[in-house]
């Protein structure tokens, strides 16, 4: 067999492109409406460069931190996305490949791996929860979790899902069953290696949603779950003081995007907050999370962990990030592409990939330990960020 190893995220986005069917593909790419936002999340990291030094780099350089009180071996956290159908064990895979690098991990609530299987495989799972049904089925929902030993709560805010994309939605089917899996015959077969990765397994891709279920019953569907959400009115600030008050762990908001909504987190009495746009995924034409994470990070970073959340590529955007203020970064597209493009191993090898570039960078700019970035490593172009909300 070929070496798998890609040495890119970019190149494990290729390999994806070519190993999965077009419409799985699509569904990994997202992005609302015109896809201003999720192409801004990756060009506001192009903006921004570094003032390196040419002598007196440091020979060594750390970077382990500690993520809503959990260890990790750099600031890195996987975060949360729902039904990964690019490769058949899924979030079993990526929760292997968090382990086997030392970073905690983000389980979705749309996950199509129960709680309790991928908490096995990561002993720093976070679960992340919607705000969805009753009050009784969310408590219920993060019980069942609590009972699978994750570490914290992530609740979800940033999702209007926008319907339109100008290039076209992937058509997500009700169910795989023949009906529905005919009109993606042609496509499934130009990718023969991705069947056959799920019939090696003895199953076919699902789209179960099972860590909605709190009574241990058939899980429901992702449209029915999916119907669920959107059934249930939009959280108000003193839901989410509600909400947090019924976890007594770690409890981060993900999906702020101001500075008057970041106070607010901090009032609920939340212990992080992720900066975020949902990748592109909430309101086309809000700015990259990486424009407004300075100004929420001047209000509020001494009072909860801070988070990044939005464009990732590379171990250095992840640098940018930190000297602006972040203490760690999520990831979410770039682990979907390696999942898709070698399982586990593919994981494993983004994760290697940014660790890679994170050390070149802070050798590079002459900073040995993460704790020590700050703007004055970075060059930040005049109006690089929207004016603040007073």
């Amino acid at each position: 067999m070929a070496n798998q190893w890609f040495e890119t995220v970019a190149i494990a986005q290729e390999r994806a492109k070519k190993r999965i069917p077009k419409s799985v593909y699509g569904a990994l790419i997202a992005g609302a409406e015109a896809g201003l936002s999720m192409r801004d999340n990756t060009a506001a990291f192009d903006e921004l460069g570094f003032r390196p030094i040419t002598a007196g780099q440091p020979p060594e350089r750390r970077m382990e931190t500690t993520i809503m009180g959990e260890y990790a071996s750099m600031p890195v956290m996987i975060s949360p996305t729902g039904v990964q159908a690019v490769h058949p064990e899924g979030e079993v895979a990526v929760g292997r490949a968090a382990a086997a690098r030392g970073i905690p991990m983000g389980l979705s609530s749309f996950a199509s791996t129960p709680v309790e299987q991928v908490a096995e495989t990561c002993g720093s799972t976070f679960f992340q929860i919607y705000w969805a049904g009753d009050r009784d089925s969310m408590v219920a929902r993060m019980e069942r979790a609590k009972a699978a030993g994750v570490k914290g709560m992530i609740l979800t805010l940033d999702w209007s899902f926008s319907h339109g994309r100008d290039w076209g939605s992937p058509h997500i089917p009700q169910m795989f069953s023949i009906k529905e899996l005919l009109p993606h015959a042609s496509e499934t077969l130009m990718r023969p290696g991705y069947i056959l990765r799920w019939l090696r397994k003895g199953k076919i891709p699902t789209l179960g949603v099972p860590n909605f279920n709190t009574d241990g019953g058939k899980p429901p569907g992702f449209f029915e779950a999916y119907g669920t959400w959107m059934m249930t009115p939009p959280p108000t600030w003193e839901d989410v003081a509600w909400l947090r008050a019924q976890w007594d762990g770690p409890f981060m908001v993900k999906g702020i995007a101001r500075t008057d909504e970041a106070r607010r987190a901090v009032d609920a009495g939340v212990t992080a907050i992720s900066v975020s746009n949902h990748g592109g995924n909430n309101v086309d034409g809000m700015p990259a999370a990486i424009r407004t994470l300075p100004e929420i990070v001047g209000d509020v970073g001494d009072d909860v962990q801070v988070l990044l959340d939005g464009g990732i590529r590379r171990g250095s955007d992840v640098v940018k990030a930190l000297a602006l203020g972040a203490d760690a970064v999520l990831i979410g597209r770039a682990y979907l592409w390696g999942l898709a493009a070698n399982g586990q191993a593919g994981v494993e090898n983004v994760l290697d990939v940014i660790r890679m570039g994170m050390d070149a960078t802070m050798r590079g700019i002459g900073v040995a330990n993460i704790a020590d970035l700050s703007p004055a490593d970075l060059v930040v172009p005049d109006g690089f960020s929207p004016p603040a909300i007073s």
